[in-house]
């Protein structure tokens, strides 16, 4: 059984794979986590190796101490144990997040190309693909979490919100302007961001969404062909039997 994990900003998500299958998979906030709450949820679980996607070096840092003294055996990093086996031609390779990358491969293998990932994460990448299944770059915006964060922070007047679905498109009291104005506001940037990407690299270029916001944000697109909340633990899945399991 194969313990893939992904660290984001907010969480780390883990999945336990048999084979291609994923059977089954929980998330720990990246700030609360401990070992305790990590061996209480894998009890009688028999993983047999574990690959890690991580964009939080502290964090990975602890979790690869603790995988190996629950599993007993060393993690796989992506990134630095292991590398993704796309072409990448971004300028400096070295700077690009290894989840990216890893959704990338993973939508290539899954869904083809060319194509476009959008991450709603702590912040939303865009991550394009070619028809010749190389990386060539993408965009960086700042997640719902962090706009609200922000309209509360910086301003005098404006409440502190939950992010939630929004109401009616025009909003008639200020929480309800807000979400409107941020998920509307994100959904929109998606559709046009990627019709302007697809003139670059291809009409049928499909679009795939994933991460934490996603079902939030994608019910408001007219663009996105997949949603695929567990895109980065699949590829890492992929990853590892083509580069480990297999070697």
């Amino acid at each position: 059984m194969l313990l893939a994990v992904d660290i984001g900003n907010t969480n780390m998500t883990f999945g336990l794979f048999r084979g291609k299958q994923l059977f089954r998979r929980f998330d720990i906030p990246t700030k609360g986590y401990s070992r305790r709450k990590l061996k209480n949820l894998l009890k009688k679980a028999a993983v047999e190796g574990s690959i890690v996607c991580s964009v939080v070096p502290a964090a990975t840092r602890v979790l690869a101490r603790d995988l190996s003294v629950l599993t007993g055996s060393r993690p796989y990093i992506i990134g630095k144990d292991i590398r993704v086996p796309i072409k990448n031609i971004y300028r400096n390779p070295k700077k690009l997040g290894q989840d990216r990358l890893v959704n990338a491969y993973a939508a290539v293998r899954l869904y083809g190309a060319p194509a476009i990932v959008v991450d709603c994460g702590t912040v939303v990448t865009l991550d394009v693909v070619s028809r010749n299944k190389e990386y060539l770059g993408g965009m960086i915006l700042p997640g719902l979490g962090i706009s609200l964060d922000a309209l509360y922070e910086r301003t005098a007047l404006l409440p502190k919100v939950k992010l939630t679905y929004p109401g009616k498109l025009i909003s008639r009291d200020t929480k309800s302007c807000i979400l409107s104005g941020l998920v509307y506001g994100l959904a929109a940037s998606i559709d046009g961001l990627s019709r302007r990407i697809k003139e670059k690299i291809g009409r049928r270029a499909l679009v795939i969404v994933t991460g934490g916001n996603m079902r939030l944000v994608s019910k408001y697109c007219s663009c996105i062909a997949k949603t695929d909340p567990d895109l980065t633990l699949k590829g890492s899945n992929f990853i590892y039997k083509k580069q480990i399991k297999n070697s």
